[in-house]
């Protein structure tokens, strides 16, 4: 069996060229890990990190090498820093061969991963090629090991291929084949943990990865809708920090909220949404009544989740997870190509969101929805549903962030914002534009109306202390 963490490089017979992908000899292995605070992921020198990831789940088993260079290009160029690809995929990753005909397992058997010697010549090549061309891009992959139905659902002889034993071995080889490699390790995928066997099952491939690469990444959980990591292994020391699956719903007090439950709990550690609703997804799975979302139902979870306390935010697109395009069994109704969906709004405006919260304090930002002033009808403002507002601040008071996610008027308590002047902006989230809107004493309360009325039209009112000097919002 290879064990090489570096055999992509050999793809040159292939035409691929290798001196753009092979990292320089001398250069460290990307690492990350948790803040000193532990509310948000940092790089090795304490550098903030934005994990804006994509749900890419059939990257690695779907799409060949000139349609993975395309993907994770336009995914450079918008901004994200995180691709969540899967292993042993979703949609019969364990039977259905990958675009070059090879399978990942040999007899479905973890134990035995499918390699060949050789260059490009078996699937962990291609996984091979794609995270090191991820990692040339600066992009981290959240590389999950398996989808939950392999360890979860009955699979070979009505029973699921992963057994404690079989997980660790395989999470070991994992962690050596990746050891030195870009990536942050996601267990679990879309499934719960309903008994004792299971959760053996998840721990036993958390030892084996931690095993194989000597704790180099960091450890997390996909869970399924409605839940989150924290639910069955919050107190376990291999996991690093909390991955919610807010889900496929448009409703703040449905899911959303949730992740300021997360945030809350003790031992403290980072939390995000890996799986909010998807671009152009029927919303909660019902097109038939409520539609498809568009691009301003997946704005509203990203500031949603982030001005609760999450330290990033993963985006997906129906069409995108699944590489959906014409030819292929559909899940869901996409209702375009993935090479089509790569460009929806939705995910070009991503980025403005990660921009804006980089360009204040980072590591001190906390979520306060008390800095709103809550109207006589509270449905109203902070509100509900679709439409409910959203505060975060520094620590210290030097900003406070507003998420209005609707034309309607609302009030701040300006002593949230230190020093004797506040200095206001309006930030655009479908632009990622600001324009100042005056200069403010901090004191009492203050009505702000956002620029533009229009329901689907959303800002963030950033109130920076004046004294401070910040540049614009997002810049």
């Amino acid at each position: 069996m290879r064990t090489t963490l570096h055999t992509w490089i050999k793809v040159a017979c292939l035409g691929v060229a290798f001196a753009a992908l092979a990292p320089r000899a001398d250069a460290a292995p990307p690492a990350l890990r948790v803040s000193d605070n532990k509310r948000f992921l940092v790089e090795a020198d304490g550098k903030p990190f934005f994990y804006l990831g994509d749900t890419a789940w059939e990257l690695f088993h779907r799409l060949n090498r000139e349609e993975a260079d395309r993907y994770l290009q336009n995914r450079a160029k918008k901004g994200f820093t995180v691709i969540q690809a899967v292993a042993l995929a979703e949609l019969d990753g364990h039977t259905d061969p990958n675009p070059y005909g090879h399978l990942p397992l040999v007899d479905l058997d973890p134990a035995k991963p499918a390699v060949k010697d050789g260059p490009a010549n078996d699937y962990w090549d291609h996984v091979d090629y794609i995270v090191a061309k991820a990692e040339v891009l600066g992009l981290f992959i959240g590389f999950l090991p398996t989808w939950g139905r392999y360890w979860h659902d009955g699979i070979k002889d009505k029973k699921p291929i992963f057994t404690p034993a079989n997980a660790g071995v395989y999470g070991e080889w994992l962690g050596r084949r990746y050891k030195d490699k870009a990536l942050i390790w996601i267990l679990g995928g879309d499934r719960g943990l309903d008994n004792d066997e299971q959760k053996a099952v998840i721990r036993a491939m958390a030892r084996g990865l931690r095993k194989g690469d000597g704790g180099t990444h960091l450890v997390t959980l996909h869970p399924p809708g409605g839940a989150g990591s924290a639910q069955w292994f919050h107190d376990e020391d291999w996991l690093d920090f909390n991955m919610r699956q807010n889900g496929h719903v448009s409703e703040f007090t449905e899911r959303y909220a949730q992740t300021r439950g997360d945030y809350d709990r003790t031992p403290v550690k980072p939390v995000l949404d890996g799986e909010p609703i998807y671009e152009d997804h029927p919303v909660s799975f019902n097109a038939k009544n409520l539609g498809h979302s568009i691009s301003a139902d997946v704005r509203r979870p990203l500031y949603w989740d982030l001005f609760s306390g999450a330290c990033g935010h993963t985006y997906g697109h129906h069409s995108v997870w699944q590489m959906w395009q014409p030819g292929r069994n559909p899940v869901n109704g996409p209702l375009m190509p993935w090479f089509e969906a790569i460009d929806q709004p939705g995910a070009g405006q991503m980025q403005h969101g990660r921009r804006l919260i980089e360009s204040r304090p980072f590591l001190t930002r906390v979520p306060d929805d008390s800095v709103i002033v809550t109207d006589r009808v509270p449905t109203s403002v902070p509100g509900a549903g679709r439409y409910r507002f959203a505060g975060t601040r520094d620590a210290s008071g030097s900003y406070v962030m507003v998420y209005a996610p609707a034309g309607r008027k609302f009030k701040v308590k300006m002593r949230a914002v230190s020093g004797a002047a506040a200095q206001a902006w309006w930030f655009n989230p479908r632009n990622g534009e600001a324009v100042a809107a005056g200069e403010f004493p901090t004191k009492g309360e203050r009505e702000f109306a956002p620029p533009d009325p229009g329901e689907h039209l959303d800002w963030v009112l950033v109130l920076d202390d004046a004294s401070k000097g910040f540049p614009p919002p997002g810049r």
